[in-house]
């Protein structure tokens, strides 16, 4: 499907069935463009440059349909959970939170990811008292995730529905985007109630990837694409149960094959310790990037999620976003946690997807319950 091909059945679909649109609600989307120090494949060249063209597509199906589209780029941030620009802030939150952030010393902080809990509580409150102003749907679309971060969090407790759409590819709209989206939340559903029994999980892939996460404490969620409650927020295309692991516990081997957008030259390992990963090992390019990371900051090194797929309809591997939907993959990420219950802050968040695991939940009695097995859900 090139950009000129997407139907307008695809956007009302997004609109009217994912995000639940209603009369009169202030619509933005958002993508970015490729900086000049990157140098992209050209595969993902055409990606992104597409990407962008349906991005500005859906706002304007979105202003001639519903009355309001507007639409917001800039540059590519550095990394998935960077803070996105100011620009996008003004957009979505108003002159007025935005001018009340910035008299209170916040934004910049915010923006830096540089903010307290006291920060952020601050800001929650600037922002939930004028919540009105605040957009009511934002469909994100750029390449790199704003999942994972205090923008999303904001905008989604001033009661914003936010789709978030990293590393999309059009055709999508064509694939995971048309998956039964009730007979998805019913599978997430019980999926989640499933992994919800266990204190910690047990993970083993044909790859040799091999760990053991603390879930003590900590409550899984769904991602149903289903995004019509106030709040809400999700990936679509949509298909997961996740959690952010205990910090500081889990433990063991992860062999990374798949990049966000590429299968590797060769297989990474990565050694978990105490929550964190204290070592990698191969040599293809990730590796460089990822130890860049590790040492700008510390806190990249986090287990920050578990992520188990639940989209019959998504098959692509060499795209992250669609790859850790694929029903019975698991996705562990690094980096930052606290937008969906963690507590590790970072301008960084990647996940990386193994196929045909078999996943143990084990309960606090020892009880243990295989819930996927070599890749097929068992619940």
């Amino acid at each position: 499907m090139s950009q000129h091909q997407i139907p307008d059945t695809a956007f009302k679909s997004l609109f009217e069935i994912n995000m639940g649109i209603r009369q009169g609600e202030r619509v933005l989307l958002f993508s970015d463009t490729i900086r000049d120090d990157e140098k992209p494949s050209p595969s993902d060249l055409d990606r992104r440059c597409r990407l962008n063209a349906a991005a500005r597509m859906a706002a304007k199906y979105a202003f001639e349909v519903y009355g309001s589209g507007e639409f917001v780029e800039f540059p590519a941030t550095s990394a998935s959970g960077v803070e996105p620009p100011e620009t996008l802030w003004l957009a979505a939150f108003g002159l007025n939170i935005i001018s009340e952030l910035k008299s209170n010393g916040l934004l910049g902080k915010l923006l830096s990811k540089t903010a307290s809990s006291g920060d952020v509580d601050s800001a929650h409150k600037i922002v939930t008292a004028k919540k009105d102003e605040v957009a009511d749907i934002i469909v994100a679309l750029s390449n790199n995730s704003t999942s994972h971060t205090r923008f999303r969090l904001l905008a989604c407790a001033a009661g914003c529905r936010f789709a978030s759409l990293p590393h999309f590819d059009p055709d999508m709209f064509a694939t995971s985007m048309t998956v039964d989206w009730n007979n998805l939340a019913e599978i997430t559903e019980r999926l989640v109630a499933a992994v919800n029994q266990a204190e910690w999980i047990h993970v083993k892939s044909p790859n040799g990837t091999d760990m053991m996460i603390c879930k003590k404490g900590r409550m899984a969620k769904g991602d149903d694409g289903l995004l019509v409650a106030s709040g809400s927020f999700g990936n679509l295309p949509a298909g997961e149960a996740y959690f952010a692991p205990l910090e500081g516990l889990s433990y063991g081997k992860m062999v990374i094959e798949w990049g966000p957008t590429r299968k590797l030259d060769e297989p990474l390992i990565i050694t978990v310790e105490n929550g964190t990963a204290v070592r990698i090992q191969g040599s293809d390019p990730l590796r460089e990037r990822l130890e860049e990371r590790f040492s700008e900051n510390p806190e990249c090194r986090n287990l920050a999620e578990l992520g188990i797929g639940t989209n019959d309809k998504a098959s692509r591997p060499d795209n992250v976003l669609e790859a850790e939907k694929i029903l019975g993959t698991i996705h562990l990420a690094l980096g930052d946690n606290t937008g969906f219950g963690g507590t590790v802050s970072a301008p960084f968040h990647e996940d990386y997807v193994f196929c045909r695991p078999t996943l143990t939940a084990i309960d606090k009695d020892g009880a243990e319950t295989v819930v996927i097995c070599d890749g097929k859900l068992l619940v």
